[in-house]
């Protein structure tokens, strides 16, 4: 990929990048919707990303291009207004020079700008994140800033919340930030703190993309937020991490039926993840991956933001040998069902599952082997 990102910004641009970056996509291994609530989540950065290359302009001119959108787009430097339609992918890096002064960090004038990236699109693998992040390390390389790493999961996600307008927490910035090959990402929100556990040789990941629609922005992720915050307030916390099991219990009945069901997914779900870190320790991946179809249920009846191609694919997995659990994997509503597995279950497999859901619904999922790989770097 570096080298066909650096054919394309030749043809493009006409000149060599003076730097390329990377960041990777995503698995949301368990914590759905934690992230936000100030409790804890397990992520694994992947072996598929975003390369972003860049060059400096002297004439004040950002010169946007990406493979995807397979035209450039021209903006003065004093343009800091959402881009619409066909442009609206340039509301990633553009956020993240928006948030550059926040950190008191200088943004780069004028630049030329490609990105191309190996992430299959609304998949639930945060491709936001990774050109967030790799065009966070693009930028300060530019302007020869070296803030630290949490500084600039920082600055991702304030782009994202902030000039995108999706109310995210630091899971997927923070996840392809402080990523490491064969290991998960620990994040504590509320602090936030990274931590790196090893995940064992015989775990492996595979996801399954029904390509249904993942538009967060749409604002189904928000109302979450938004009915979250609430049932905190309801029960007289800052965020539901404050909360205990036992207190969303008591509440059941002065609650609404609804702020309840929010708040049981997020508070049983914190506990599942610090559950998952001990079962991990211990390479217990049977007891991974119950905990792993646990959250599935809890999002498809809790918190309600399931479909029924998600459901179907869990239900499938979960009934197949070399499977120790499913679930959905990012925002939901859509997107892609993440499977863990033994080594042992193999092409055939998943294929015999792709096959009994194009017959359920007249398309066919994207399969993917997903690897873990290391964090954002500038290359």
């Amino acid at each position: 990929m570096q080298q066909k990102i650096t054919a394309l910004f030749q043809q493009v641009h006409g000149r060599a990048p003076a730097f390329i970056t990377r960041a990777p996509g995503r698995i949301e291994f368990i914590g759905n919707h934690t992230d936000y609530n100030g409790g804890t989540v397990l992520g694994a950065s992947i072996d598929r990303g975003v390369w972003v290359a860049v060059a400096p302009r002297t004439d004040g001119k950002r010169r946007f291009f990406s493979e995807y959108a397979g035209k450039v787009v021209e903006l003065g430097a004093d343009v800091t207004a959402k881009q619409t339609d066909e442009a609206s992918w340039i509301n990633y890096p553009l956020g993240v020079l928006m948030a550059l002064p926040a950190f008191k960090l200088k943004a780069p004038e004028g630049f030329d700008y490609a990105a191309v990236s190996n992430l299959p699109t609304g998949a639930g693998l945060s491709s936001s994140a990774a050109i967030e992040l790799a065009s966070g390390i693009a930028f300060l390389a530019l302007t020869d800033q070296h803030p630290n790493r949490e500084t600039l999961v920082k600055i991702g996600k304030h782009a994202e919340n902030n000039f995108v307008g999706v109310p995210c927490g630091i899971l997927d910035q923070g996840v392809s930030g402080f990523g490491k090959k064969d290991h998960l990402v620990f994040i504590d929100c509320k602090g936030p703190r990274f931590d790196a556990v090893p995940l064992p040789e015989s775990a492996h990941f595979w996801i399954f993309n029904t390509h249904t629609k993942h538009a967060l922005v749409d604002g189904l992720y928000a109302a979450r937020h938004r009915e979250c915050m609430e049932a905190a307030q309801a029960l007289g916390v800052s965020l539901l991490v404050e909360a205990t099991p036992a207190d969303v219990e008591a509440a059941n009945g002065k609650l609404s039926a609804e702020a309840f069901k929010r708040a049981k997914h997020v508070v049983d779900e914190i506990a599942r993840v610090d559950q998952a870190v001990v079962a991990l320790k211990k390479s217990d991946l049977d007891a991974v991956g119950r905990l792993l179809t646990a959250s599935h249920c809890s999002s498809q009846n809790l918190f309600e933001n399931s479909t029924r191609e998600l459901d179907f694919l869990v239900d499938k997995l979960t009934a197949t040998l070399n499977v120790y659990g499913a679930r959905l994997t990012g925002g939901g509503f859509g997107g892609a069902v993440m499977a863990l597995t033994s080594p042992a279950f193999g092409d055939s497999q998943a294929l015999t599952i792709a096959d009994a859901y194009e017959q359920r619904f007249g398309a066919r999922p994207d399969i993917l082997h997903m690897k873990t790989g290391d964090g954002a770097e500038r290359l």
